[in-house]
């Protein structure tokens, strides 16, 4: 069996390469195809593959505004000698042309967010030029189109979470099944907690850092924010001397600062959110708003496992956080452990394989009969 895998960019390494990166490993001969290649940031992983980048990879360095040219770029690739296509979908990635012979399988982390959930907030607040806001609305319309099209070539979709999934079904009008991304939650360890909350994030408007940044800045606590984005200068003008801007941490050192924090902190919506499952590993809380994919790993973390907060406000995330400093003492870092193996790497490979060795949910299935003739059944 052929397998063709398909991510949107491969310019940095974050949750959605780590759900490639397995898929490397479930087929270890598959060919790579995607809108932006960059090797050198690229994981060996990747470079162990035939990566075939698009037409577009000349000018990665601003593959952020290149999205209207996406849907040309996908459709490009040749991918007719294929049997097995899987997309690895949260910018355009499912939208490519497979043979009528060849099964399409979507992992969704999520709908384009920009697109759909999110388009308000970018139009209204986070795009700050009056030009853009005006070449964004024909833009958006347009690649609403074709988004909602190509999901029409996807034979079945599996989405990262159930919020996603109802995402998926809201955008698409298609049904999905849930498969969690895999999360190395073996390599993760516990220590006792040091004078400091954590946040790991991309700085980005959505996440709504601004939010932690000016709860801590008033109440005084240290905060560390691990990440980078186009935000952080604004974070960093906002935020008091007991915040600390720590960049761009390696996997190592990032996982001592989880298993020496006292809890991670959320303050905006995640798809799925690995960073929970990955304080949760180092046997540390979440304090977050209660909204998307945490609701999910906190339902399985059980008590003192999560603290949620209702609204995305100040007062609120400081009541959550005064409700957990209240009862720290006696949560139980083993229990929180052990409520993560089920998003291990290996629970992920073995769903993921059970579902390629499934027949697809078709109402007609291509059969390969002897000879060169090929007819349809149905099923």
């Amino acid at each position: 069996m052929r397998v063709a895998l398909i991510h949107y960019w491969l310019v940095n390494q974050r949750g959605g390469e780590a759900v490639l990166q397995a898929l490397c490993k479930l087929f270890p001969d598959a060919d790579i195809f995607t809108l932006f290649y960059d090797p050198q940031k690229a994981s060996p992983d990747f470079r162990a593959h035939k990566v075939t980048a698009s037409f577009l990879n000349p000018f990665r360095r601003y593959y952020q505004s290149l999205l209207p040219l996406m849907p040309m770029a996908l459709e490009s690739f040749d991918l007719r000698e294929y049997d097995l296509v899987i997309s690895s979908e949260s910018g355009p990635a499912k939208g490519v042309l497979v043979s009528s012979e060849a099964r399409h399988i979507c992992y969704c982390h999520t709908p384009m967010r920009y697109l759909w959930e999110l388009y308000p907030d970018y139009l209204n607040h986070w795009t700050a030029s009056r030009i853009k806001r005006t070449l964004m609305i024909p833009i958006s319309n347009y690649l609403r189109l074709w988004d909602y099209a190509s999901a029409a070539r996807v034979d079945e979709f599996v989405a990262n979470s159930e919020n996603v999934k109802r995402r998926i079904h809201r955008c698409y009008r298609r049904d999905a099944e849930v498969i969690h991304p895999p999360v190395a939650v073996e390599s993760f360890f516990w220590h006792p907690p040091q004078d400091y909350y954590l946040i790991v994030s991309e700085l980005v408007p959505y996440k709504r850092l601004d939010v932690a940044v000016q709860a801590f800045s008033a109440n005084g606590r240290k905060l560390k924010v691990v990440g980078t984005g186009p935000q952080y200068r604004e974070l960093r003008r906002m935020a008091a001397a007991n915040i600390e801007f720590c960049g761009r941490v390696p996997g190592p050192e990032l996982r001592t600062l989880y298993a020496s924090s006292r809890a991670l902190v959320m303050s905006g919506e995640e798809d799925f959110g690995i960073t929970p499952v990955e304080s949760l590993a180092s046997g540390k809380p979440v304090i977050a708003w209660e909204c998307g994919g945490v609701l999910e790993t906190a339902a399985l973390a059980g008590e003192g496992g999560a603290f949620l907060y209702p609204r995305p406000t100040v007062e609120s995330l400081q009541g959550a956080l005064e409700r957990f400093e209240r009862v720290e003492s006696r949560i139980k870092p083993e229990l929180l452990q052990s409520s993560t193996y089920c998003f291990s790497e290996s629970e992920f490979l073995r769903k993921f394989r059970r579902l390629v060795d499934r027949a697809p949910h078709q109402e007609f299935l291509p059969v390969r009969t002897t000879g060169m003739v090929r007819r349809r059944i149905r099923r």
